[in-house]
């Protein structure tokens, strides 16, 4: 790799702490403004750095881009509404690179959008610095803007098609999109499908987003799931099918899991619907004796609520979420900024805790640093027990084909801490451990409870998960779970 490239991703190595991004786009025979706006609203879970809008009018593109790090997506943009006119549109909730970018090239004028991971950046920026006509302009520190290199390989190509299928097929990882132009916006899944598009439809407009949810209270129905790799073109009056889908789809289980929205569909299965079958699940191979289910809110609350309808237990909230100050626990890039923040915002309940059997169903265990403390303060009010049920396995391979994750490193993970301690070294067969019938999994799982001060803690199986979920395995990316690709 020349210098110049090897500056440029100086620092590629330290992953960021990010979340997956979202986006939205419409096309409307009236202005589309209002419905951009609260349509990428919608997808604020999704993001905690920046978010975006581009709208095509008369005069051109008007774009504006704010960091939302410490206030709402929706009050950033409220001044900006007035200056923005136009019938198309796109937008975006991200993390750390500006979007949308507004580029020009030979194909016309566009703005982009992208959401998905480049794990070879590196080797795709080199290839076009060996061209000695290509600069990358959009650079946060030392690090190119992942969406202007899409852009720079669809400027590539003869035609907008052609490029973003040169990028379906050039990227390791994932890459959907948005393409505003000036005969319509472009929608792409990325080729694996691990990302989700749907496509909405009212009278006289038509939608796109990554989550249904920015859908109904806007009056569009939901027309079509684009399937994985497909693009098509999208403009007031309708839809066209440039690219059909591929055979293969991957899409990633953690949408039902964790960070999809509650009221959000995914291939046509709701989120919410598919975490009370999870907490089900778990009930229905679970034995243990306890007085109240509860969540740990707010990503645990529907697999907990699915747990206690099954095992016929009361559900309760030990905690209450604290929500009109406190932003998401993962938001400040310093952990123990995080870790004070996910404290604050849980308030724990002495009268319902207090003398109590508990059982609390949870997402997923990444780290288990908070969880270590929420059990702490559990027995210190007063606790008899306090019991854990994941809703998917342990993860024990960090995620490279999404930027979701929240560790820095694999070794940061509790699975991976266990068994490494379990082995006294580094170099573990990782793959007996993520085996739940194993031996070395009960033995990890067993350290991980003494380590996060638990009376009992039994994961999901990933059989179990699947089935609630619903789509058959081969679909759905497990890789974090059984490192299955």
């Amino acid at each position: 790799m020349n210098r110049g490239v090897a500056a440029a991703y100086g620092s590629a190595k330290r992953e960021r702490i990010q979340t997956m991004g979202g986006f939205f786009g419409v096309a409307s025979r009236e202005d589309c403004v209002l419905d951009l706006f609260y349509g990428t609203d919608y997808h604020s879970h999704l993001g905690t750095r920046r978010g975006g809008m581009a709208v095509l009018g008369e005069g051109g593109f008007q774009r504006h881009i704010h960091n939302i790090e410490n206030a709402q997506f929706r009050s950033k943009f409220d001044d900006d509404l007035g200056k923005f006119r136009g019938r198309t549109g796109i937008g975006i909730i991200s993390d750390f690179e500006d979007q949308p970018l507004i580029i020009g090239s030979h194909l016309g004028a566009y703005a982009i959008v992208t959401v998905g991971k480049i794990g070879n950046a590196h080797e795709l920026a080199a290839k076009a610095f060996s061209k000695r006509t290509t600069h990358f302009s959009e650079m946060s520190g030392n690090e190119i803007n992942p969406t202007e290199l899409v852009a720079t390989i669809i400027n590539a190509a003869g035609s907008f098609v052609e490029g973003i299928r040169a990028v379906q097929e050039a990227i390791q990882g994932s890459c959907s999109m948005l393409l505003l132009t000036d005969h319509g916006i472009y929608a792409a899944r990325d080729a694996l499908g691990r990302t989700p598009i749907v496509i909405g439809q009212k009278d006289g407009a038509w939608a796109a987003t990554s989550e249904t949810c920015a859908l109904a209270n806007l009056d569009y129905q939901i027309d079509r799931y684009l399937g994985p790799g497909e693009i098509v073109l999208m403009t007031a009056e309708g839809v066209q099918q440039l690219a059909g889908p591929g055979q293969r789809m991957q899409i990633c289980s953690f949408l039902w899991v964790y960070y999809g929205y509650p009221a959000s569909s995914y291939e046509g299965i709701n989120a919410e619907d598919a975490r009370n079958r999870c907490g089900a699940a778990l009930a229905r191979h679970d034995d243990v004796k306890v007085d109240i289910v509860a969540g740990i809110p707010d990503s645990g609350t529907a697999h907990a609520i699915g747990y206690a309808n099954e095992a016929r237990v009361p559900y309760r909230r030990p905690f209450v979420k604290y929500t009109p100050t406190w932003p998401r626990s993962f938001m400040p890039q310093n952990q123990a900024v995080r870790d004070l923040v996910a404290k604050m915002k849980l308030l724990p309940i002495r009268e319902i805790i207090q003398g109590q059997r508990l059982l609390f169903c949870e997402d997923s265990i990444v780290r288990g640093t908070q969880l270590k403390d929420t059990v702490r303060r559990l027995f210190g009010a007063g606790a008899r027990e306090v019991h854990m049920r994941p809703a998917c396995p342990p993860l024990v391979y960090g995620c490279k084909f999404l930027n979701f994750s929240r560790s820095r490193s694999e070794l940061d993970l509790a699975g991976r801490w266990a068994a490494k301690e379990l082995e006294g070294s580094e170099k573990v067969n990782i793959a007996e451990y993520a085996d739940s019938d194993s031996p070395k999994h009960c033995a990890m799982v067993n350290l991980i409870r003494e380590r996060l001060g638990l009376t009992t803690l039994k994961y999901q199986r990933l059989e179990d998960l699947v089935e609630a979920i619903g789509l058959p395995k081969t679909d759905l990316c497990t890789y974090c779970w059984d490192g299955a690709e």
